[in-house]
């Protein structure tokens, strides 16, 4: 294999806002590698899509049949991405040594009850990638770390490690997508000491109430949160929800803190103006996460600095509340540090691809609680060439 590879991340969260793609320069692996982001973009999903991806997350309104063709649709998608990356990179696709594919997530069992297994659901068929880029699809990441006995999530607590640890002070990257979650770095950490675990909901409920309520997709800029009054008696019976009792690793998604929620909490507190439900969603985002931080985090380290990063970074009023939820703490964003919130975890994902390729070991037992340390991800070769790893 050369020592500098060209690896295309794909991402696609909970919160179904669009495909983040990352271009990435990669030399060597591990610890000692060196990474350059080349090119990033987010496409938004065709409104078609979109829909199909919330009827087949939705239990009671999902089926097979529709579950089979989204699968193909996603890959196709996801393949017309990485086209036009390139193509915007000046990067031919025939230069690319690998796409690391997350896939969307259609439903995550953790912890499961009853008959359920323990499992995990993403789609983006990783044939119709690797057929129309004629490149290695790496992609299933998640599996593994089930297979072993972890919970699947979070996965950027590895990269996070690369990116950003062995510094003179501790850190928590925390992530505000769909759910969040945070990595936590103690100062001049080794991977050992690295752990990590879902916070809680991220931007879910907010964008739901959004869509509902005022039939747009997300709060920009949090406007609509800070016009309205945080109904504190309904987050106060929130943060008492059985999540956030447990102690980490741990992990949640949409079917907790999805559509059914929403709607079951939206019948139960009527009368609530949509400012209102809006700014009070924010605050439980922020409150969830303080919560972890207070029970989880500081009590067991050091933390001088906290990056937040994902769609949540640019919500101002998100933002002020968490500030002022911790006030003893630097918070900052991945753009004050020089980098994207945007683009974080699709760049995780090919960093993730890399150390596939190299057959290295990538998850963090310590923040999905698997038994070992594992290498992550399924391999779909190209169909019209040979290629050696």
């Amino acid at each position: 294999m050369n020592n500098s590879n060209f690896i295309i991340g794909l991402m696609t969260g909970t919160s179904v806002d669009g495909v983040d793609a990352a271009l990435v320069n990669i030399c060597g692996y591990g610890k000692g590698s060196k990474i350059k982001l080349i090119h990033s973009k987010t496409f938004d999903f065709p409104d078609e899509i979109k829909n199909e991806i919330f009827l087949a997350m939705d239990i009671e309104k999902s089926n097979v049949e529709l579950i089979c063709s989204l699968n193909y649709k996603l890959g196709q998608l996801f393949a017309n991405c990485v086209q036009k990356l390139c193509h915007e990179a000046s990067v031919k696709v025939s230069d690319l040594t690998a796409i690391g594919s997350h896939g969307q997530t259609i439903y995550h069992i953790p912890n499961p009850l009853a008959s359920n297994m323990s499992s995990t659901l993403q789609l983006g068929e990783p044939a119709i990638i690797a057929y129309e880029t004629n490149t290695t699809v790496i992609s299933n990441f998640r599996a593994m770390d089930m297979a072993a006995g972890g919970v699947g999530a979070p996965l950027v607590p590895y990269t996070d490690y690369i990116l950003y640890g062995n510094n003179q002070f501790g850190r928590t990257l925390q992530n505000i997508g769909g759910i969040g979650n945070v990595t936590v770095l103690p100062k001049n950490c080794e991977l050992e000491d690295v752990f990590a675990f879902d916070t809680g909901p991220g931007n879910m409920i907010i964008d739901s109430l959004c869509n509902k309520l005022l039939n747009e997709s997300f709060d920009k800029d949090g406007k609509y949160g800070s016009k309205g009054k945080v109904q504190k008696h309904i987050v106060d019976t929130w943060m008492k929800m059985d999540y956030f009792m447990k102690t980490p690793p741990k992990a949640t998604g949409r079917e907790l803190f999805g559509e059914h929620f929403v709607e079951q909490e939206l019948k139960k507190y009527p009368g609530i103006s949509s400012e209102d439900w809006i700014a009070t969603a924010t605050y439980f985002t922020a409150k969830s996460i303080a919560h972890a931080y207070l029970n989880y985090v500081f009590p067991n380290v050091e933390i001088d600095e906290i990056i937040i990063g994902g769609g949540g970074s640019y919500n101002p009023t998100l933002i002020q509340m968490l500030k002022n939820l911790l006030p003893n703490y630097t918070i900052k964003t991945q753009e004050d540090i020089g980098f994207s919130s945007s683009s974080k975890e699709a760049i995780a994902f090919a960093i993730l691809a890399n150390e596939t390729l190299h057959r290295k070991p990538s998850n963090v037992p310590k923040a999905t609680g698997a038994k070992q340390h594992v290498v992550l991800g399924q391999f779909t070769y190209p169909p019209f060439a040979d290629y050696e790893l």
